[in-house]
């Protein structure tokens, strides 16, 4: 265990868009910006994700300058960090190097210190470009390895695939599968490695034994990211600590918990019963919670749970006996390896804060709480949510047939509406894969990078109709057309690189943020004449009111002045023709 553990806070990035679907305005932003400045936590994750999308898709706000706002406050303070899907950078499809270069070189000079990097099929092919990208700029590279489990296959799904010749495969998600995967990352140049466990689904003995074994046998630090959705993630961060993992992350009392990052405060108390320094200014965090209440307030709509946690203020307020026993009782049970007992302990003291309960649907189903709750919204539109349970039976079958891509996004994604659409199919007395979505055909055609598990070419050709697999092609992408604006004076939409960028990963979206940013200019523009020509108008009259009658008449009849124009009761439609 070391005596020192450092902090990367997800408040502004991975927690607002785990519970308020990233609808955190500028304005919220900046409310908590000079604060956190203060906070000195080793890293912020503020940007990435989803946060480039739904800035402009909601908030008609510009990812970019965001970025350049925050950077601008909190300057060397604190690291900031982004995350990013190394080829795929924010979608589906994969980008040829010179997107890859061009958005990891403007995201470091806008202020990023650490991408944080993930491959949803931890494959490290598609992870190499943006390490090199980014190290290139001066940017740390945080290379991921996506925490998975093995699919649990039904009996009768075991017999058939005897029957057929096709044994299941047996366990393909080891903890040496994890390890391999960092020192390959490790020998690519990555910086620093995170172990991403975006579903919450590690249990805490194995987070201990992984991050024990991947500090033995990798020598850059570790980076443990977990959520508390199923209800692992406290326990399974204490034992990441006492196993000697290097930074945590986590986000503050009012963002942490539920589909979040477990809370920074509960981590603090563990460490400060631990001996542990983090470095943290809590006098600045107790400060950032209480306005972050008030912001959590703001997005109600968005508040899935609208449970809050207790007020509690970490520099000053004493636990209860009670609870301050299990802060100690948590510690012996993971040091023992007690695994049910402390998950019961944990999950106690996170009732004390008033965390939302795990939850039992995701950690019995072992997918991401997302992947479930878009599923049962599939089937819920189509009036077949009566159909979810045989829809959770068959994602093992589905996931193997894809070669058995680890449930993270946007794989988890894919898996989870082909589930539905076989499902669906068989309910329509079809066959299986009758309908497939564009995204699974080619993640079985290879477009998205190497499968975990070799992928039948007979399957393969029955979805894609070539038993070949096809990798990405970067001379099959067509750049995003980069239209002229007729109507605003023949202006391209996007008028300079950043711009560019958003309009090849974002089409559509950023084609409304920017068409409308383009109006928005031109309206101005148009404003700024029309009050420069009243300025000219109301000098011109004053300077004419101080004239006497004489030099009046001399100058209309010189013609230096009109009567419409020395008059202020002429139409607004003569005014428009002044324009």
């Amino acid at each position: 265990m070391n005596k020192t553990l450092k902090i990367r806070d997800l408040t502004l990035r991975d927690g607002q868009q785990s519970l308020f679907a990233t609808r955190m305005t500028q304005d919220q932003v900046d409310r908590v910006r000079p604060i956190y400045k203060e906070a000195g936590f080793f890293a912020m994750e503020v940007w990435g994700g989803a946060v480039p999308d739904s800035v402009m898709r909601y908030l008609n706000e510009d990812p970019w300058e965001r970025l350049e706002k925050i950077k601008a406050v909190i300057g060397d303070s604190s690291k900031l960090t982004a995350l990013s899907r190394g080829r795929n950078l924010f979608g589906y499809n994969p980008y040829p190097n010179t997107v890859i270069e061009g958005f990891n070189r403007n995201a470091v000079k806008s202020g990023i210190d650490i991408m944080r990097i993930f491959d949803a099929l931890n494959d490290t092919n598609n992870i190499s470009s943006t390490i090199k990208y980014v190290k290139e700029n001066g940017g740390m590279a945080d290379c991921t390895v996506c925490y998975t489990v093995d699919p649990k296959f039904r009996n009768r799904d075991r017999f058939l695939g005897l029957l057929k010749g096709k044994p299941l495969p047996g366990k393909i998600f080891t903890i040496e599968y994890f390890v391999r995967k960092a020192q390959e990352l490790e020998k690519m140049g990555a910086d620093m490695i995170t172990i991403k466990d975006m579903a919450g689904l590690i249990p805490p003995v194995k987070s201990g034994i992984i991050i024990k074994l991947m500090k033995e046998e990798v020598g850059i630090p570790i980076n443990f990211h977990t959520h508390s959705t199923p209800g692992y993630g406290l326990a399974s961060v204490l034992t990441a600590i006492l196993n000697g993992v290097d930074i945590i992350d986590t986000c503050i009392l009012n963002f942490a918990g539920g589909p979040a990052a477990p809370s920074f405060e509960i981590v603090q108390l563990f460490c400060n019963k631990l001996g542990i320094e983090t470095g943290v200014n809590l006098e600045a965090v107790v400060k950032i919670n209480r306005e972050l209440k008030k912001i959590r307030k703001e997005l109600t709509d968005f508040d899935s749970y609208q449970i809050f946690p207790i007020d509690f203020d970490i520099t000053k307020d004493k636990l209860p006996e009670e609870i301050d026993a299990l802060f100690d009782k948590a510690i012996e049970l993971a040091r023992e390896r007690k695994e049910r007992e402390l998950l019961a302990t944990t999950q106690a003291i996170e009732q004390y804060f008033n965390f939302p309960p795990p939850n039992e649907n995701v950690r019995t189903a072992e997918i991401p709480g997302g992947m479930y709750t878009n599923m049962l919204a599939q089937l819920k539109q189509l009036k077949l949510e009566k159909l979810l349970t045989h829809v959770l039976e068959i994602i093992p079958t589905v996931r193997l047939a894809a070669g058995l891509p680890p449930l993270v996004t946007p794989t988890s994604q894919i898996v989870g509406v082909q589930a539905v659409n076989c499902v669906i199919d068989e309910n329509n007395g079809k066959p299986f894969y009758t309908t497939n979505s564009v995204q699974f055909v080619n993640l079985v055609k290879g477009l998205y990078g190497k499968t975990p598990f070799p992928i039948d070419p007979a399957f393969r050709k029955q979805i894609t109709g070539s038993e070949q697999e096809t990798p990405y092609n970067p001379k099959d992408y067509k750049k995003q057309d980069n239209p002229l604006l007729e109507e605003f004076g023949g202006v391209p939409l996007a008028q300079n690189e950043k711009e560019e960028l958003l309009l090849e990963l974002f089409p559509s979206v950023a084609t409304t943020f920017l068409s409308n940013r383009i109006e928005q200019r031109h309206l101005a523009g148009i404003r700024a004449i029309q009050e420069e020509k009243r300025r000219k108008y109301e000098a011109e009259k004053a300077a004419y009111d101080k004239l006497s009658p004489e030099e009046k008449e001399k100058r209309l009849q010189e013609g230096l002045y009109s009567y419409k124009w020395t008059s202020y009761d002429h139409s607004e439609e003569d005014h428009d023709q002044d324009k």
